[in-house]
């Protein structure tokens, strides 16, 4: 199977983004990873992309797409912004979210963990097969069937988080453990609350019916979110992957 892969990252209406992507391929396996910093006075724009470089890093060396290797490869980026919040003061409130997904290129499966907001979906003809459920106080009252699934986007408090890279407490990683058979035709799309918050997952299904490529599937979100977001715009970023036929 044939992977493509497109990535948008943009500031929206902030002055500094503090978003970050990766993505790696190599020794049988397509890696991909998209987080979100938070902390303010740079250290959120430190946290988002030290948060990636040792994920990716951590798997480079793993050299594995099993749920255990992004398990440790979360938990690595875990202790490592743990560490340079005691080594530098400034650093102290950097916090980050992350989700990452790996493809196992030689047998055509996948594997995604995550850990916050920034959410993982999986299109599969027509219809979102699999998707991340946030690790924040909304998605609980709204599993709980306290709060409709709109608050998702809606609630002042959507971004309450009981879980992210940084946090001093234990790190609960949602990871999929049972290996995802890919088909011709999967797309995945990683994406962070900026991005997901002005684009549902209707408007994500048709775009990619409309779109004859990755890039041209962000384009279409990205429109979205620009005529939707306004001057107060959060920084979002998005990065697709299309499971194509081998040419």
């Amino acid at each position: 199977m044939q992977l493509e892969i497109s990535v948008v990252c943009a500031p929206g209406g902030r002055e500094r983004n503090e978003d970050a992507y990766g993505f790696w391929t190599g020794s049988g396996c397509c890696l991909a990873v998209v987080s979100d910093g938070a902390g303010g006075h740079a250290a959120g724009d430190v946290a988002s992309r030290l948060a990636v470089r040792v994920v990716l890093q951590s798997l480079q060396e793993a050299a594995s797409c099993s749920a255990g290797a992004l398990d440790a490869a979360l938990h690595a980026a875990h202790r490592a912004l743990l560490a340079q919040q005691a080594a530098r003061d400034e650093l102290a409130t950097m916090r980050a979210t992350a989700t990452v997904l790996a493809i196992d290129t030689a047998h055509d499966t996948a594997v995604w963990a995550h850990v916050g907001d920034t959410r993982l979906y999986c299109l599969r003809a027509g219809s979102i097969v699999a998707q991340t459920k946030d690790h924040s106080v909304v998605q609980q009252l709204v599993d709980a069937g306290y709060l409709p699934p709109s608050a998702l986007r809606q609630s002042l408090a959507r971004g309450k988080l009981f879980a992210a890279l940084g946090h001093e407490s234990a790190l609960p990683v949602s990871v999929h453990e049972t290996s995802f058979p890919l088909r011709v035709g999967d797309a995945f799309l990683l994406c962070t609350d900026g991005f997901w918050e002005y684009v549902d997952e209707t408007a994500m299904v048709d775009t990619l019916a409309r779109s004859a490529s990755p890039a041209a599937w962000l384009d279409a979100m990205v429109a979205d979110v620009v005529r939707c977001g306004g001057r107060e715009q959060d920084n979002y970023s998005a990065l697709a992957v299309l499971c194509r036929a081998p040419t």
